[in-house]
């Protein structure tokens, strides 16, 4: 299985939230969504505010976080998220998160923050 897997990392300005091995991976970047296979052409993009990264990993399991702006590195080999803000989908409270997408204001930290955790949420219950 070596030849369908990469090696990710997803690390924030504060810690390292994620480093293992994956089969594919899915990120919001400025030019669009962009998914990422085992021997992906090499490429750097920016990741959007408010966006979402979508880990599968190796035994299937999918883990989704919510990212706040960054950069997405892609070898060959590895992937590497580095991101100004990142938590994990499941660490949600998803109520809580559509009450503030409703009241803030729309490019604010605060909606962007709102809405890359309800985006992450919904990539992660479709499991």
């Amino acid at each position: 299985m070596a030849d369908k897997s990469f090696h990710v990392e997803v690390v924030s300005a504060d810690r390292e939230l994620y480093s293992g091995e994956a089969t594919f991976v899915i990120a919001q970047t400025t030019v669009g969504e962009l998914g990422v296979l085992a021997n992906h052409e090499p490429l750097l993009g920016q990741l959007v505010p408010g966006g979402f990264v979508v880990i599968v990993e190796e035994s299937g399991d999918r883990r989704a976080a919510a990212v706040e702006g960054g950069f997405l590195s892609v070898t060959g080999e590895s992937v590497t998220i580095l991101a100004e803000a990142a938590d994990w989908a499941d660490d949600a409270d998803v109520a809580s998160e559509r009450q503030t997408l409703d009241s803030a204001e729309p490019g604010t930290d605060e909606y962007n923050r709102a809405h890359a955790r309800l985006a992450a949420a919904e990539h992660l219950s479709k499991k």
